[in-house]
């Protein structure tokens, strides 16, 4: 079968799929948990063909640390897993409901997008959280992931589209690319893609972008930054930077740089340079920076740079504004945070800084839909439309209008001869009738 028409046959199974009760949908996830479980050994043998096979080509460490799978990140999926099942249905929900005449209603009600594509880098976990996600929320589901993840995507994937069959779901609800060369294909399937989710650098999203007619969700680079206030707890300072840089060195939460308030400068930096070194993290700074500690000299490309490593580059600054000014240029509007006691500056901060997460007091490693209450995440969006930040099953979901009329027609409202009488029947999003 050529590659479009495998796409059409994901598409044919759309509106079966969105058909299914919320009742079905769990059952398959249960389903999807339980077969996991059953055969953990065969996943862990993939990884650890996929571990070595890495080892050999030379991938970064950072990157190997992704693809591991182990009994710790099957644990973790597992639960993500159970706490979709346990969420209420994102689907059939009415969010409004509108009078517009006697016996003329409308309603808003929640629907699936119909069948999404993501792209994603050499993390299997990331294979079964989307699935799931998409399981959930009634969506099709195209996937494709880094190539150093093959065999372990591979065999994640067929366990899961066995146990969603067997569980009584459309077989052709999900689908596996393997081929780098399918990407721009897929490109092609306007179509029959409803939405695409690319997860990587700039330059990625940027080229899938500009290359398919399909809307775009992108899921980009994360260069976070901290920002220490002149008010700021140092003894908070510290442990949050640090966690922020090295709990997971590798992923796109993880803080790159951190702005310094030129008034805590100097008591700030001895002891976070001794908590790096620690920790083994290159200290890259400005000439104010390695006036008080030894560093690696910055440069401004370091103001650019996600370097998923144990590496940070600091500069100092002399006001909030200048520190907002900074992230907001260099930054990738994704998760930015800064440290003070002082909730004014805390706000301001908070209001102008244009990032999809912006915190205070917290280490930017918050930033995922699994510890917002999501249950998971299909990626980090750093645009505003549709969904913004972790996107979870709010953000995969659309809705339509529904009409409930008893025979009227328009021309008597253009002509004067009827009314509209608009009147709210609910807005809270409830269950639909």
């Amino acid at each position: 079968m050529l590659f479009q028409e495998q796409i059409k046959t994901v598409k044919q199974a759309a509106p079966e799929l969105a058909a299914t009760t919320n009742e079905q949908r769990n059952a398959a996830l249960a389903a999807v948990r339980t077969a996991l479980q059953q055969h953990q050994e065969e996943i862990f043998e993939a990884n650890r063909q996929d571990m070595e096979q890495a080892e050999a080509d030379g991938v970064s460490g950072p990157v190997r640390k992704r693809l591991k799978f182990d009994e710790g990140k099957l644990r973790d999926v597992m639960a993500g897993i159970s706490d979709l099942t346990g969420m209420e249905d994102p689907l059939f929900q009415t969010q409004f409901a509108r009078e517009l005449d006697d016996g003329l209603v409308l309603k808003r009600v929640t629907c699936p997008i119909g069948v999404i594509g993501v792209i994603f880098e050499a993390r299997p976990d990331a294979l079964v959280q989307i699935s799931a996600l998409c399981i959930k929320s009634g969506n099709c589901a195209i996937l494709k992931g880094g190539s150093e993840a093959l065999r372990t995507n591979r065999t994640l994937f067929d366990i899961i589209h066995r146990a969603v069959i067997n569980a009584g779901l459309p077989a052709d609800c999900m689908m596996q690319l393997e081929a780098r060369s399918e990407i721009n294909e897929l490109l092609e399937c306007h179509d029959s893609v409803d939405l695409l989710i690319p997860r990587g650098s700039n330059a990625f999203v940027q080229y899938i972008m500009n290359h398919t007619k399909i809307p775009v969700m992108g899921h980009a680079d994360g260069i976070c930054h901290i920002y220490v206030d002149k008010e700021a707890d140092l003894a908070k300072a510290v442990p949050i930077i640090v966690d922020a840089k090295t709990q997971y060195v590798s992923a796109c939460n993880t803080v790159e740089t951190i702005l310094i308030h030129e008034d805590v400068r100097e008591q700030l930096l001895p002891m976070l340079k001794a908590a790096l070194d620690a920790k083994q993290v290159e200290l890259r700074g400005t000439k104010d920076i390695a006036a008080v500690v030894d560093c690696v000299p910055a440069t401004e490309m370091d103001d650019r740079t996600e370097y998923l490593d144990y590496i940070l580059s600091a500069k100092t600054v002399k006001s909030v504004e200048e520190a907002i000014v900074h992230i907001n240029r260099f930054g990738s509007h994704h998760t930015d945070c800064i440290i003070t006691e002082n909730p004014q500056t805390a706000e301001h901060f908070m209001n102008l800084v244009d990032s999809a997460g912006v915190y205070q007091n917290c280490s930017t490693r918050f930033a995922d839909g699994y510890r917002y209450g999501f249950g998971a995440e299909v990626g980090i969006s750093t645009g505003k439309l549709h969904a913004r930040g972790p996107v979870g099953l709010e953000g995969l979901v659309s809705y339509k209008y529904k009409l409930y009329g008893s025979g009227q027609i328009v021309a008597d409202y253009a002509s004067g001869e009827k009314q509209f009488h608009f009147k709210n029947l609910y807005k809270r999003c409830i269950k639909n009738a």
